[in-house]
């Protein structure tokens, strides 16, 4: 085991689900301020019955669960196992540490995306002792055949495609709420898991021992809780990690925005014109993907150091009222709110596909869209076409939501490395989970530059890597230990 030195949210009232069609709200920070209600689409098919309203269980007989059907737990299965073969690093943490069980007695309570990656994970925090119960953070990122694999090995799983915003919340309150379980640990992607237990069980949250947090959102809501005084339990901000911001945001994005768009439009790239809004790790990485395929990339930042790097990069650097009218996609990926909003949407051209890579629902105003004089026709799944009087209408992805997650799938070897970072899930909850009393005080902590290394060296066996040690001399002569850390912890690579 390594050792390490070292918004306010008021809920809205959770409404009643109605209609045939509830295609609720994403539920991150500012997500009460957006939403998608039932609406008036052109298809008339019957949903099916709700998970909620099936009586399902294992094969041991437990129906502590809430899934898509349990019947798929096979296929689901073999997702993980495929999963398994990508992320060398977690298979070697559950290797290396399961003999020591340094998660024993923790209970952990999750919230993040569902998919064949993170099965991997939550089966390794099980192989290292760890209980767990697991909600889905976003509505359409659950990959129900996984979630019913792992009902089937035991794991409490509340979640499946297509949620409304009911069963979100519905689904996030049996994994906390049961009778004789108290969790002792936060796994959140999103900052909702964190938040509801903070307002919903005030008592069960001063009893945390540790929170891990890996996005932008969530760590912006946490350290609004310390600023306030209201944070009393140590966290961990894994979103801000190299790791983290390189690999999943960077090279992830580099290319699940690609997967994503064609999956959901079949569309050519070449010569297409693209806005992304926001240059930060996940926009640098889509407009170098947008880049790479021949089209004409524009981007929007506020920030100057930012906005430098893409003219530097050899982007145009726009407002994106100087462009609306012109391009044919638009991507937000800044972690905002109304960054398109309705007078953006109006002023768009016919066919324009408009979409956001970040984890908020809010950065479109997709509530503005809402009203009757503009009809919502359902193309495929996460296509709408939203269509305006006069015959225009523009191709929206996934309601606003998270993309690729919603839409596509991203690389194993990239989460492999976050989920990891996340042992930063793992090591980090492990720290935490295992630190005296007072390493950590009541507050949010970078993850150490340590646990960063380590986790990217677990992974350079797979390239056939080999880093080069350095002497005692050249150790003295730059003031570090032979075995890191080999930066500090404020430098980003």
């Amino acid at each position: 085991q390594i050792q390490f030195a070292d918004q306010k949210q008021e809920f809205n009232k959770r409404p009643t689900k109605i209609g045939r069609r509830s295609l609720s709200r994403s539920i991150s920070q500012s997500s009460t301020d957006s939403y998608s209600s039932a609406a008036s689409y052109t298809d008339s098919s019957d949903d099916e019955t709700s998970p909620r309203d099936k009586q399902q269980k294992n094969s041991k007989g437990s129906s502590d669960f809430c899934v898509k059907n349990i019947k798929q737990a096979e296929f689901g299965r073999r997702e993980i196992e495929i999963a398994e073969q990508e992320m060398p690093a977690l298979m070697a943490l559950r290797k290396r540490a399961q003999g020591e069980k340094p998660l024993a007695g923790a209970k952990i309570v999750g919230c993040t995306h569902i998919t064949a990656q993170t099965a991997v994970l939550m089966e390794t925090l099980g192989a290292l002792g760890a209980q767990c119960r697991w909600a889905a953070c976003n509505i359409y990122s659950t990959l129900n055949e996984v979630a019913a694999a792992l009902a089937e090995s035991g794991f409490p799983v509340f979640a499946w495609k297509g949620e409304s915003e009911d069963d979100f919340w519905w689904c996030i309150d049996r994994c906390v709420n049961v009778e004789g379980w108290q969790p002792n640990m936060i796994l959140d992607d999103g900052g909702d898991l964190t938040h509801w237990i903070y307002k919903k069980y005030p008592n069960m949250f001063k009893k945390i021992k540790g929170i891990v947090e890996e996005s932008v959102t969530g760590v912006h809501r946490l350290y609004q809780l310390s600023k306030a005084g209201k944070l009393c339990v140590p966290a961990m901000n894994v979103n801000d990690s190299v790791t983290k911001q390189k690999f999943d945001n960077l090279y992830c994005c580099r290319e699940s925005i690609l997967d994503g768009l064609k999956r959901t439009t079949d569309m050519m790239f070449g010569g297409k014109q693209v806005v992304v809004c926001g240059y930060g790790e996940v926009g640098k990485g889509c407009c170098a993907a947008l880049k790479a395929m021949g089209s004409i990339v524009y981007v929007t930042e506020i920030d100057p150091i930012c906005a430098l790097q893409a003219c530097m990069d050899g982007f145009r650097l726009v407002k994106l009222n100087e462009v609306i009218r012109q391009v044919d996609i638009v991507i937000t990926c800044t972690g905002n709110k109304n960054v398109v909003t309705r007078e953006h949407l109006d002023r768009m051209k016919n066919s324009c596909i408009v979409c956001n890579m970040g984890h908020s629902n809010t950065e479109i105003d997709v509530a503005s869209l809402r009203t009757p004089e503009l009809t919502w026709e359902r193309v495929r799944s996460q296509v709408d076409h939203v269509i305006w009087p006069d015959g225009k209408r523009i191709v929206l992805l996934a309601e606003g939501r998270l993309l690729n997650l919603s839409c596509s799938t991203v690389p194993t070897f990239v989460l492999s490395i976050t989920a990891t970072t996340q042992a930063s899930r793992a090591l980090a909850l492990i720290e935490l989970y295992n630190a005296p009393e007072g390493r950590y005080k009541q507050d949010v902590y970078l993850l150490p530059k340590k646990m960063d290394e380590y986790v990217a060296s677990l992974h350079l066996p797979t390239f056939d890597a080999h880093l080069t040690e350095l002497t005692d001399e050249q150790a003295k002569y730059l003031g570090l230990n032979k075995n890191g850390p080999f930066k500090p912890n404020y430098y980003r690579c």
